[in-house]
């Protein structure tokens, strides 16, 4: 494999020069005949009186409750089913709620789920099933045909055993995303730490989890929750409030209604003082930083809109917002960072997050820190406030040009019982906010002192400069998942880095079936930026390689090396391979290279035991005679490699670059194991393979390799 990583590499370099184009835009002004005091801004204008679209809302015997916003400019309708419940745990279930309401649109008593897709598609409609009810759009001549088919869904599901099957494969797959990437590694960790795992916000998907759902746990869910007086039903388009009534009344008044579970959980505290909790990435060259806590912030209440206006300021407005001005304009550490006050009706949160370098991961969460404090004890600016209000209002009234606007409005109101004229009178309220109000707001959802400082990296590189922002002094540690793992893992005596790499080709299938092989032919599958791509590599004892990349009959490119010279062709050109370059691959090209490490002169060190997608693996550091370095990760139970970290200096990249190498799914192939699953990241650029054969000793020609 360390032939493919080597041409992958080359590969993301031609990524990355392809989409580093910049663009650049111009404007330009007209001089006015008016002579304009420019040294004075314009006064701000009174708030404009908004006129908010009428809605009307009326509910069935069932307690239903319905909004009809009627629009007729299109003929063009939609249907949103919600649920208005408590939240729910779903313990050692988790992903139960996902399933469910994707189990929902699989098929009913009547229909099976190709019917309901076929019924779909032949109307033109959109429809899909979450967990709390559905969405569905169509023209409105087709309104009845589209009503009898939702309503068929949520009154009869079937809930097929062999279709739950096929949603928890599919989401099994997805899962293996939460192991590598560390936005997914950050937003699973900020959810345990910000409510605890007792708490349904909290509880995070996994593998495990997933195997406990049931049809039976399903069944329950739907039978507890799916009730008419615990649902509001938005209509929105080509249709009066009492032709609405009407077929609501025919497809959903049989709806039977029933008692609905109360739920109620311990309110999530803020952390006494400040903690660092710290995920492990191996091989990470960036930091994922997430700085973030609870708060109780809820639509409607008195400080809402203050409260959001101070986080536009902070780092919810885009580029003119205060944490992008700094940590990226100013001190250039990301591409961008950015702060989120998120509302719920039990409990939301304060986040501010970035990815940035490893050697500045630090710095940053330094300035993160200083630009909450300073929210928090110094006003804002009049500037400052007055521009997020002209953001603000002119975002609110393109919003209104929107029917789905107005009825998302309705729902809220209704569901919040919000007063009628709260969104009629919302840019009123916001443009009589003062400079103290927003400090006011700021020193309560503030907490810099207070937070949970998560970052996602390599542990190696970054951990021990976070202490100081602990006031413990500690740093807690977490997989994945949430789950507490312990700092570092005791190596054991016997275990040295010759062992585990003895114990490697052990596991792959030993010396004896490797030493018959005279070459390999391995093809794989797989796609970059929407483009589907083929590789072919081919190696031939000695040390023989040929790699191509193509897509479609486009050669991407390809590198050969006959032992002796090496050369690389593709779509940036034809280069002959020397130097340093030409030394490294006359060594990777050899096959089955860990075998020949001593009689190469490579230097193996076992540095750790690291966790890699959920598993211990021996870190066995590997350098070659050139001194370059490698970091190899060999699961402690299977024995086999699982993930490869590389680094080179790169010019035309700008510096260095770091390519994580990940190997899965070790199939046999003639007495010799090989991994038919392959993921490399590079940065932001991700690229999976699949391996569709493996063949040996074909008795490749020589000449293939010139």
């Amino acid at each position: 494999m360390k032939n493919i990583s080597k041409v992958v590499f080359l590969f993301f370099l031609f990524i990355c020069t392809v989409t580093s184009y910049s663009q650049k835009t111009t404007s330009a002004s007209k001089t006015s005949a008016l002579k304009i005091d420019r040294s004075k801004a314009p006064a701000p204008g009174a708030a404009p009186k908004i006129q908010i679209g009428n809605y009307e809302a009326f509910m069935l015997d069932n307690g239903l409750k319905v909004i009809v916003v009627e629009n007729h400019k299109l003929p063009k309708i939609s249907f949103q089913l919600s649920l208005d419940i408590d939240p729910v745990r779903q313990g050692n279930a988790a992903g139960l709620l996902s399933a469910t309401g994707e189990l929902l649109a699989t098929g009913t008593t009547t229909r099976t789920k190709e019917q309901i897709d076929e019924e779909t598609d032949f109307i033109g409609a959109n429809f899909s099933t979450n967990s709390e009810g559905f969405f569905a759009s169509a023209l409105s001549k087709h309104t009845e045909k589209l009503l009898d088919l939702v309503s068929d869904v949520i009154l009869n599901p079937a809930f097929s055993a062999e279709q739950l099957e096929k949603i928890n494969m599919r989401t099994l797959s997805g899962l293996s995303t939460a192991k590598t990437d560390a936005s997914a590694m950050s937003a699973n960790v900020a959810k345990v730490l910000r409510y605890g795992k007792q708490h349904p916000y909290g509880e995070i998907t996994t593998e495990e989890t997933v195997k406990n759902i049931t049809v039976e746990l399903c069944k329950e869910y739907y039978k507890n929750y799916f009730k008419p007086n615990a649902s509001y039903l938005v209509i929105v388009g080509d249709i009066t409030p009492s032709e609405a009534k009407k077929m609501v009344e025919k497809y959903f008044g049989k709806w039977p209604k029933g008692s609905v579970p109360k739920n109620n959980y311990e309110t999530p505290n803020i952390p006494s003082l400040s903690k660092v909790a710290f995920v492990n990435k191996p091989g990470a060259v960036q930091s994922v930083i997430t700085i973030t806590y609870p708060v109780e912030y809820k639509v409607g209440q008195e400080d809402y809109i203050a409260a959001s206006v101070m986080n536009s300021i902070l780092g919810g407005g885009g580029f003119s917002a205060r944490l992008f001005q700094n940590i990226r304009e100013d001190k250039g550490y990301t591409y961008g960072a950015y702060s989120q006050l998120s509302n719920d009706p039990v409990i939301g949160y304060f986040s501010a997050s970035a990815s940035v370098r490893n050697g500045v991961t630090d710095s940053a969460i330094v300035e993160f820190l200083k630009e909450m404090k300073r929210m928090r004890d110094e006003p804002v600016t009049e500037k400052e406030l007055q521009s997020t209000k002209n953001f603000i209002t002119g975002s609110f009234a393109r919003g209104l040009e929107q029917p789905q606007t107005i009825a998302r409005f309705a729902l809220q109101t209704e569901k919040y019982k919000l007063p009628k004229d709260y969104y009629a009178t919302y840019l009123e309220k916001l443009n009589a906010l003062t400079v103290g109000d927003i400090q006011r707001v700021a020193q309560k959802y503030m907490k810099p002192d207070n937070a949970y400082i998560l970052v996602v990296g390599n542990k190696d590189e970054v951990a021990i400069k976070l202490k100081p922002f602990s006031a413990s002094g500690k740093i807690e540690y977490f997989d994945h998942f949430g789950n507490a793992v312990s700092d570092s893992k005791p190596l054991p005596k016997e275990v040295t880095a010759q062992f585990v790499i003895d114990n490697y080709i052990r596991s792959i299938g030993g010396l004896k079936a490797i030493h018959k092989v005279k070459d390999i032919t391995t093809k794989l599958e797989g796609s970059v930026q929407g483009m589907d791509l083929q590789m072919t590599v081919q190696r031939k004892q000695p040390n023989k390689s040929l790699t191509s990349i193509t897509a479609g009959v486009m050669v991407i490119q390809k590198q050969v090396f006959d032992g002796a010279k090496a050369s690389a062709s593709g779509m940036q050109g034809n280069r002959e391979i020397t130097g340093e370059e030409l030394e490294e691959l006359r060594l990777e090209s050899q096959l089955f290279l860990e075998t020949k490490y001593n009689t190469l002169g490579y230097q193996l060190n076992l540095i750790s035991i690291e966790e890699v997608n959920g598993a211990d693996a021996y870190k066995v550091e590997v350098i070659s005679p050139k001194g370059n370095k490698t970091y190899d990760y060999f699961d402690m139970k299977t024995g086999f490699k699982v993930m490869s970290v590389k680094t080179k200096n790169v010019p035309q990249a700008g510096g260095e670059i770091t390519v994580n190498s990940y190997f899965s799914e070790y199939k046999e192939v003639k007495g010799i194991k090989f991994p038919h699953q392959l993921s490399q990241s590079m940065g932001k650029q991700d690229l999976k393979w699949k391996v569709t054969s493996v063949e040996l000793n074909t008795k490749l020609k020589d000449e293939i390799f010139k």
